[in-house]
């Protein structure tokens, strides 16, 4: 996890700056979640919630514009001090937290109503168990954890001359070891080639995870879009979701779990 922590160290400036997450609309009270978390999470207002790995904060900070009390967990540590200094910029009362989604009970000791994350999370985490028992030990009983994440098959999927092919095998137990210095966010180039680790797994294993940790799965929903342009040919529809030509994989995944009382 050291190798993808330096990672996104070096995004966050990158991404501070980039179209993609247009903090100056931000600043100016645009809201950075989707209708589909928005959807999944409902009213949040006046419960305790938490948002594990938040990057710099625009989700947590636009939950906290929608009245939830916030607690944003990041393992970069200038990700985490640029989300405190917006917070204390747009006046916003949020709290973010510096640690690593499995070293977070060391710091972190109450529950919270819902937890939440979203969008290239999964892909991170070498083990789906142990998170899931994060996730269910800072959920209270009743409480709601949603996810929202880009789809397992389309991780595993590459477009040549437009069309889409599998390169990469769903059940590869071992991550995929990448070296870039290229962003989803933008064109911009990183300042130095780092290695990354990333790991592939069906749906089943995280649904598995969760319900092994004690969480009963409310829905489960596979969706034909997702919120960047992962491959060339996607365009975006009116709803501003980005889509494959006929929608041949699931880009997104989202489900709503509960901790029984």
């Amino acid at each position: 996890m050291e190798a993808n922590r330096q990672l996104w160290d070096d995004r966050v400036d990158v991404h501070h700056r980039s179209e993609f997450y247009d903090v100056a609309g931000f600043r100016e009270g645009r809201s950075t979640l989707g209708p589909i978390e928005l959807e999944e999470l409902g009213d949040v207002a006046g419960g305790g919630l938490l948002h594990l790995q938040c990057h710099f904060g625009l989700d947590t900070l636009s939950l906290a514009r929608r009245g939830a009390r916030v607690t944003g967990v990041d393992f970069s540590e200038p990700a985490v001090a640029l989300a405190r200094t917006l917070a204390a910029d747009l006046d916003i009362e949020a709290r973010f937290v510096h640690s690593n989604v499995y070293d977070l009970t060391r710091v972190l000791h109450e529950q919270f109503d819902v937890v939440f994350t979203s969008h290239g999370v999964l892909t991170w985490l070498p083990d789906l168990p142990e998170w899931a028992r994060v996730v269910a030990r800072f959920l209270r009983p009743g409480g709601t954890f949603v996810i929202v994440d880009g789809h397992p098959m389309a991780q595993c999927c590459e477009e040549v001359d437009g069309r889409l092919e599998v390169r990469w095998s769903l059940f590869d137990k071992n991550p995929a070891e990448l070296v870039t210095r290229t962003t989803y966010a933008c064109d911009e180039v990183l300042p130095d080639a780092r290695p990354n680790f990333q790991w592939t797994r069906p749906v089943s294993d995280m649904v598995s995870a969760l319900i092994d940790a004690g969480l009963r799965i409310q829905r489960l929903r596979e969706l034909p879009f997702d919120n960047w342009r992962r491959f060339p040919s996607m365009t975006r529809d009116e709803d501003g979701w980005w889509r494959m030509p006929g929608d041949p994989v699931p880009l997104l995944v989202a489900c709503r779990a509960v901790k029984p009382l």
